[in-house]
């Protein structure tokens, strides 16, 4: 059993009938009282988050779990299939467990793919960042190069992004799969 002093991001708990990941976590300790965590917990089945404070009296068991490289192969009407690099063995994966990570996914991507003990599917990470190229974007305005803003762009693979108003269609662009933010251009 784990407990309050345990909690770290990724840490995957099973809590409430269903399996949570940390996705944020804050230890508080009040000048009076007892200390306790405020945390936000990501449903792994549904995807909802919640918010929640655990105290040191409360308990929770921790799920173990494997991750392992695959590379994303191709997409049908109903899975997305990866590729195990040492094995070459084959995993498909339904299209609604991936979700809006299908954004990020392009022929040859490298995700880690979270199973728990017996090979259940929990979930798949995307690397932290993915290089698109940009399938569609507002033509540059001479003069607008200077200011701060952006303008709306679309990747190849129907993500929509801001970004600077230099970026043309057909660049190269880093974009943060954790906030789906445009980093700079490849």
């Amino acid at each position: 059993m784990a407990g309050m002093s345990d909690i770290r991001n990724g840490m995957i708990i099973e809590w409430r009938h269903g399996l949570y990941e940390f996705v944020e976590f804050l230890h508080v300790k009040p000048g009076k009282g007892a200390a306790f965590t405020r945390t936000k917990l990501k449903n792994i089945q549904t995807g909802q988050v919640i918010e929640n404070t655990f105290r040191a009296s409360d308990k929770f068991s921790e799920v173990r779990v494997e991750r392992a490289m695959k590379q994303f192969l191709y997409s049908d009407s109903q899975f997305y299939v990866f590729m195990d690099n040492e094995t070459f063995e084959q995993t498909s994966v339904p299209i609604d467990m991936i979700g809006d990570l299908a954004f990020y996914l392009l022929e040859n991507t490298e995700v880690a793919m979270k199973t728990d003990p017996d090979g259940k599917i929990l979930g798949i990470e995307p690397p932290i960042t993915v290089i698109q190229e940009i399938a569609e974007c507002e033509p540059n305005i001479k003069g607008n190069t200077a200011s701060g803003g952006g303008k709306s762009a679309t990747t190849e693979t129907g993500l929509v992004i801001t970004v600077p108003f230099f970026i043309e269609t057909g660049d190269k662009v880093k974009i943060d799969t954790r906030t789906g933010n445009y980093q700079e251009r490849a």
